[in-house]
């Protein structure tokens, strides 16, 4: 006994963690840019960023030169749906019907390694789009290390109203699945969204408007008094509420609700946006998505005048923008390929806001609205979540399209 209690003594004191000193050209540590820093990384942790000639080099340490290119945090991407692949592949309706959930949580795996080896180290998976409980699997075995992907904060099977969502177009003898689990009534609401924190759901995503029949335009869902009561039984347990929403009234019950977000909101006037403001809810304009919706259309941008969607997201961002709203990076992504979540950034800046603030928005802002702890910057005490792009991204977003160096959680993929 005392010779294995002196080899298990020697053997924990025999462990080191591994040391790596990351030497780019320019580091972006999720608020600016820096020439001539360097990163340390020991274990799972920055032990030290700033300016190479205040630190010493450990002799320990392993050296990795990324010449040309800039290193920063791990994007963390606000909006996504692992279980969703791009629309012109396979419509939404039969990916809800015709692929099954095991399907569904093969073809996840494969998109949350494509989004990790695109630099999404970290992300919010809103909704499993009628595969169940499947994005809550999907995050276990990330976390356990069975597959690799960003670490992830998953919505489960979301919450609509009954009757508002798809797949439609049945008579009312045919039952199918469907894309969120319906509810009525306050009752309902309750039981809902306790049953969805108990079976592993991070947060919980309402539909606060949606199309009530195919072609006409969305609406109200919910009414205000569901609304409160999923927000204050989430608040209840520890948890909180997002809202998928598009038009004036479905945005403003959601914040006078409390949710913590607003996700799409086309439809958003300026009041709406100030009102946003006022109770610190953010905004995730998902630009992405609706730009490849109608893509898949046969819109060519720069080409063809822009359809109303895009006419709307863009006039959107503006007030949003005026009114000072804190915005999100999220594409929606699942709508269109699963690592190239770079086309959320390029619209972004396209759309009018500075590279600079798109970059913090995938970094430090989504870290600290999306309670991602520890993520989001690089600097020290924080988790080495880091990637390394060529170039400077400030100067060209582009340059985002090309990850060079992904290391998530002191691990180099």
């Amino acid at each position: 006994m005392r010779i294995l209690l002196i080899a298990s003594l020697f053997f924990s004191l025999s462990i080191v963690k591994a040391q790596t000193l990351l030497v780019p050209d320019r580091i972006f540590d999720g608020i600016e840019m820096h020439e001539n820093w360097v990163i340390y990384v020991v274990g799972n942790q920055i032990e030290y960023a700033g300016e190479a000639s205040k630190f010493k080099v450990p002799n320990e340490a392993a050296k990795i030169d990324l010449k040309g290119m800039t290193l920063m945090p791990g994007l963390i991407e606000g909006h996504s749906h692992l279980l969703l692949h791009p629309y012109n592949e396979t419509e939404w309706n039969d990916q809800v019907l015709k692929e099954s959930p095991v399907e569904r949580a093969i073809r996840g795996s494969v998109a949350a390694k494509a989004s990790l080896l695109a630099g999404i180290t970290s992300m919010r998976d809103l909704g499993a789009e009628g595969a169940g409980y499947t994005d809550v699997y999907l995050k276990k075995t990330i976390d356990d290390g069975i597959i690799p992907g960003p670490r992830l904060k998953v919505a489960g099977p979301a919450i609509v109203a009954t009757g508002a969502y798809g797949p439609k177009g049945f008579h009312d003898g045919v039952t199918v699945p469907l894309g969120a689990e319906p509810v009525s009534g306050i009752d309902d609401a309750i039981k809902a969204v306790r049953r969805q924190l108990g079976n592993g759901a991070n947060f919980i995503k309402v539909y606060a408007d949606y199309r009530w029949g195919k072609g006409e335009p969305s609406n109200p869902t919910f009414l205000q008094e569901e609304l409160n009561v999923m927000v204050a039984t989430a608040k209840s347990a520890g948890r909180y509420v997002v809202a998928h929403a598009s038009t004036p009234e479905g945005m403003r019950r959601a914040i006078l609700a409390g949710v913590e977000t607003i996700e799409h909101g086309d439809g958003g006037t300026l009041e709406v946006f100030k009102l946003m403001k006022e109770k610190g809810v953010a905004f995730c304009p998902t630009i992405a998505a609706g730009h490849a919706i109608e893509r898949y259309k046969g819109w060519r941008p720069n080409i063809n005048p822009d359809p109303e969607r895009i006419t709307k997201k863009k006039k959107s961002i503006q007030l949003a923008l005026e009114a000072g709203v804190d915005i999100i990076f999220g594409g929606d992504v699942g709508v269109f390929a699963h690592g190239e979540n770079y086309r959320e950034l390029e619209l972004m800046v396209e759309y009018g806001i500075s590279p600079l603030a798109a970059l913090q928005a995938a970094t430090l802002v989504n870290a600290q609205l999306l309670h991602f702890e520890n993520l989001g910057q690089l600097k020290k005490g924080f988790l080495a979540d880091i990637i390394a792009v060529k170039g400077n991204p400030i100067k060209n977003i582009t340059k985002m399209r090309e990850i060079e160096f992904v290391m998530k959680d002191g691990i180099i993929f």
